[in-house]
């Protein structure tokens, strides 16, 4: 009956739909995420998904564990116990051959872990963590097809085509809409594609990952490369918030926000939506709803150009960023910090994947606040100490707010020590101890 339904009306448009971890995070999400492709798929279809619940943190453990000389195995036992505990619940039958896929996939990764690193973090980073998708992708194909939804699984490595930079991998945009536009288009003709956010890979078939909740701009990269109609992305919050509910008592949610004020909310750190997802969908038009799989009749809030900045919000928009380092460098010989000590310091930052969330210089300093990360960072301040004197402070936070009034911040900064203040336009920053 639903294939009927779906051949009937495949002359409809492409959409693509987004499910997080949290969406899939157990067997009864994952018949929710049935019953919502049921209820609202319609035509053409690309169904990006994340790893299952907190896989994503539980395999950065295995391989901390793994780097560290640890025994990994002990963790990777959880990983495993998890997705077949949610398996059993959904297909009971272990005849089914999804059980031996799994099987073999834990074999993989833990023979692997029985051999000591010969990689770099962020690489091992990128082929461990991965496993999270995969193996999320394989149970959800396997039981819609068990449960009379048709899809094809395809590995998102095979499309998704990246350089070889690990943790935050660039689209090679040229290759990936090759990939996507041929053999993709063809299959969503027939039945929806179930894939997976966040990995990639490098021409030579090594993984990468998009960088951390990537899947969002996974599933807009698909979008772009397929010309889709819209993106939905299903998440366990009414819509867009003007703030972090978990961190602040009162949000008020957005029915309709600019492709700038999205943007630019995800530039300064709102982890509603991965900062890449934006642009390659304003290139084409192709509007984005944030939608909840709890509450699925909602509509959500859309993003698009239908409405210039800043004329719906009714209430500031705030981020607070946590895990933030300050890091002041100064010339040793107090000369000032020209043009060619500022490209010296981002060559610097380029090269070794440095996020820089605020920036500012004077005369003879220049201090940027950075998002901290396991296993990365020190190398990127080594090969700058022979220049410069370097101090780092970390464990801070980065408070920004737009379109702020007076007393928003009076009550934001209440009690708190500020150590860099930047203003721009109807944005301020604070980094803050």
């Amino acid at each position: 009956m639903k294939l009927f339904k779906y051949f009937k009306q495949d002359c409809k448009s492409m959409k693509i739909f987004k499910f997080g971890g949290a969406s899939v995070k157990d067997a009864e999400a994952v018949r929710n995420v049935k019953s919502i492709l049921e209820k609202y798929v319609s035509g053409p279809v690309v169904v990006v998904i994340s790893a299952m619940g907190k896989t994503t943190n539980t395999l950065e453990a295995v391989l901390n564990a793994y780097w560290n000389g640890k025994d990994p195995l002990a963790m990777l036992e959880l990983v495993k116990s998890y997705h077949f505990d949610i398996l059993d619940e959904l297909m009971p039958d272990h005849s089914n051959p999804i059980w031996g896929e799994l099987n073999k996939i834990f074999l993989e990764l833990g023979l692997y872990l029985e051999i000591p690193s010969q990689k770099a973090y962020d690489a091992e980073y990128d082929y461990i963590v991965s496993y999270g998708e995969i193996l999320s992708t394989k149970i959800i194909g396997a039981y819609l097809n068990h449960a009379g939804f048709e899809n094809q699984w395809v590995d998102a490595r095979n499309y998704i085509i990246t350089n070889h930079l690990h943790c935050e991998a660039r689209v090679d945009w040229d290759l990936t809409k090759s990939r996507i536009g041929g053999s993709i288009h063809e299959i969503t003709r027939k039945m929806p594609v179930i894939t997976q956010g966040f990995i990639g890979s490098t021409q030579d078939k090594v993984t990468t990952t998009l960088g951390r909740e990537g899947s969002d701009f996974t599933a807009s990269v698909f979008a772009y490369c397929l010309d889709a109609e819209e993106l939905v992305i299903w998440k366990d919050v009414p819509g867009i918030l003007n703030a972090d509910p978990k961190k602040f008592p009162e949000t008020v949610k957005f029915n309709q926000l600019s492709y700038q004020d999205a943007v630019e909310m995800t530039y300064y750190g709102a982890t509603v939506l991965h900062p890449k997802t934006i642009k390659p969908l304003q290139n084409k038009n192709i509007p984005l709803r944030v939608r909840s799989f709890l509450e699925p009749e909602q509509p959500g809030t859309i993003i698009g150009d239908m409405i210039p900045a800043n004329e719906s919000n009714q209430a500031p928009i705030i981020i607070l960023k946590e895990n933030q380092s300050l890091i002041s460098l100064s010339t040793r010989d107090y000369s000032f910090i020209a043009e060619e000590a500022i490209e010296q310091i981002f060559d610097e930052v380029v090269a070794h994947g440095i996020k820089v969330n605020v920036m500012h210089n004077s005369a003879i300093s220049f201090q940027i606040c950075v998002d901290e990360r396991p296993g990365g960072g020190e190398d990127f301040l080594h090969t700058l100490q022979k220049e410069f004197e370097i101090t780092k402070a970390p464990g801070l936070e980065l408070l920004t707010v737009k379109y702020p009034s007076a007393k928003i911040l009076e009550q934001l900064l209440s009690g708190k020590k500020v150590l860099l203040e930047m203003r721009s336009g109807d944005t301020v920053q604070f980094v803050l101890e």
